[in-house]
């Protein structure tokens, strides 16, 4: 990216002129941007179909074997439903912003309590989500290479990440075709060990139900075991920002569409998780069934179990039908956990290095340090590191969802998403101040700093505190540190269209009008994300007050 300012024949000349992937929006996606109106070409069920098309993964079927083998049916399962539960009712008023707004989880975060620094931190931890589910996937799809045709696992780890990469490079109109394409072939080898199952052991499932687990658990209720089990199913909390990812590209919601928006928010937003839970609980069942013929290690890896459930019904051809249905289910799910992982890192490294290559090389970061977490053998200590990370991830999503379901209904915090660098604080001790607590005290008592009861409960107890503390420190602070300044431009009070554009002064690109700011430095508009990478201007923008813009244009964002 080049910056500089040159005159000729009086005319101003841009700026800033974006390396060729990041001025390329059908790779980059408006990745760090307001995603423009004239952008969003999909129907709803589209963006519905994509986004549910990320939640092919089969880690679920490891986390509920590893759950149930661990705590027993009754304790795991109850666990798995509770987090479903908790995961549904704060994945709703998420979806519903990132959709209505058209922003992602993390601008979202900068305008839900956080601040413009403030969420660089949520940045990293959900770029980590992604990276950690990167390497589980990633792994069962080695898994699958060495039991189907005999590669090394640490070749095959390699495979796993290079056949993602052509789909994650492109954009959500590559990913969304490729969704679509496959997603007969998954609904149907999802379904066929449970349908081989039914019809030729219906007993089994008797038998599920009365599973004690191999580690002494014991098949009644254990509220220790279920504690635990909901923190390693709480996980996975985290995916509502993938779901996101592709929720802002949802079209504006009308009088005409609103029922099939409202459905489609709901069921690729929140709705991920019952299908979740199922497959948690499936994954059990199918690890259960094959303990005695596979053991404990190959059970909790997904491709051994499937592949006995599917044996009976497919002969010779199971090995081959089960590595191909974990390889496709390996691709929808890495595809997303690339995509979703490069807009992290690609928000973060943009605040902090004021540089932005492109979206597109951020999917190589995203992948190579998923691809050394899989050499280092990540899979084997899968409980562990879904227990510890839950404790941040639900106090992260518990403070975003207390300020747009508690602080905004109550004018505490404006009742609009306002995400852009020249109107917001650098930390808003809210949102940033209830996540830093919460973390801090529920890994203390994750670490057994208070005991057994808040050890195996202290997720939980970091969405309680996350919650409580954000209208407290909003009270305490006024709001006063949501906005550093009214947003002339494109904040509720005006009163214009927001797809009219204006051209950024600094890049010369028009933008829709919730893209710009007014700039002081520029003397004039500026988009979204030169605001982001400006290092120059100090931030004057908050003592110079506001600009006065010229009309917007009505012509397509660019």
């Amino acid at each position: 990216m080049t910056e500089t300012l040159s005159e000729r024949d009086g005319t101003r000349k841009p700026q800033r002129t974006y390396a060729a992937l990041a001025a390329d929006e059908n790779r980059e996606d408006y990745s760090l941007r307001f995603a423009a109106q004239s952008f969003r070409r999909w129907s709803p069920l589209v963006v519905a179909t994509t986004a549910l098309g990320g939640i092919a993964y089969l880690a679920d079927f490891a986390i509920g074997a590893s759950i149930v083998l661990s705590y027993g049916f009754t304790s795991g399962v109850l666990a798995i439903l509770a987090a479903a539960v908790v995961i549904f009712v704060t994945g709703v008023p998420i979806a519903r912003a990132c959709a209505t707004y058209g922003v992602d989880m993390d601008l979202l975060t900068r305008g839900a309590g956080f601040g413009y620094f403030g969420s660089t931190l949520t940045s990293l931890v959900y770029a980590s989500f992604t990276v950690i589910f990167f390497s589980l996937e990633g792994s069962i799809m080695g898994q699958a290479f060495q039991l189907a045709l005999g590669i090394p696992l640490p070749v095959g780890y390699l495979l796993a990440t290079l056949i993602v990469l052509p789909f994650a490079l492109y954009g959500m109109g590559a990913v969304a075709k490729m969704q679509t394409w496959t997603q007969p072939i998954w609904i149907a080898g999802l379904v066929l060990p449970f349908v081989v199952v039914l019809v030729r052991e219906p007993g089994r499932f008797a038998e599920f139900a009365t599973f004690g687990g191999i580690e002494g658990a014991g098949s009644g209720f254990s509220a220790v075991g279920f504690g635990f089990g909901m923190g390693i199913a709480l996980s996975l909390i985290g995916q509502i920002g993938e779901q996101a990812d592709y929720l802002r590209f949802m079209p504006a919601k009308t009088a005409e569409n609103k029922r099939s928006w409202w459905a489609a928010v709901l069921a690729a937003g929140p709705g991920w998780v019952v299908l979740g839970a199922a497959k948690q609980i499936g994954g059990a069942l199918l690890a259960f069934l094959a303990l005695g013929a596979v053991g404990k290690t190959a059970a909790l890896e997904p491709i051994a179990p499937y592949l006995e459930a599917v044996r009976p019904a497919l002969g010779p051809a199971a090995l081959t039908f089960a590595a191909l249905f974990v390889v496709v289910s390996q691709i929808k799910i890495n595809t997303t956990n690339a995509y979703s992982g490069s807009l992290s890192f690609a928000n973060f490294f943009s605040r902090v290095l004021h540089r932005h290559p492109g979206r597109a090389w951020y999917v190589l970061v995203n992948c190579g340090i998923a691809l050394a977490l899989m050499e280092f053998g990540a899979f084997g200590f899968l409980n562990k590191i879904l227990g510890f990370y839950s404790n941040v991830a639900i106090a992260w999503i518990g403070a975003v969802c207390a300020d747009l379901v508690i602080a905004k209904p109550l004018d505490l915090s404006p009742r609009y998403i306002e995400f852009k660098r020249a109107y917001l604080h650098k930390i808003n001790p809210v949102g940033f101040g209830a996540m830093l607590i919460a973390s801090a005290v529920s890994i203390a008592a994750y670490f057994g700093a208070f005991g057994e009861y808040p050890a195996a409960f202290s997720p939980l107890l970091a969405l309680v505190i996350a919650v409580v503390l954000v209208p407290v420190l909003a009270v305490a602070t006024r709001g006063r540190y949501y906005l550093v300044r009214p947003n002339l431009v494109s904040g509720p009070e005006v009163d214009q269209d927001r797809t009219a554009t204006h051209n950024c002064s600094v890049c010369g690109d028009a933008y829709e009008l919730p893209d710009i700011a007014d700039c002081a430095n520029q003397g004039g508009a500026i988009c979204s994300l030169c605001c982001t990478l400006d290092s120059s201007c100090h931030d004057m923008c908050r003592t110079a007050g506001p600009v006065s813009l010229p009309e917007p244009t009505f012509r397509s964002a660019g």
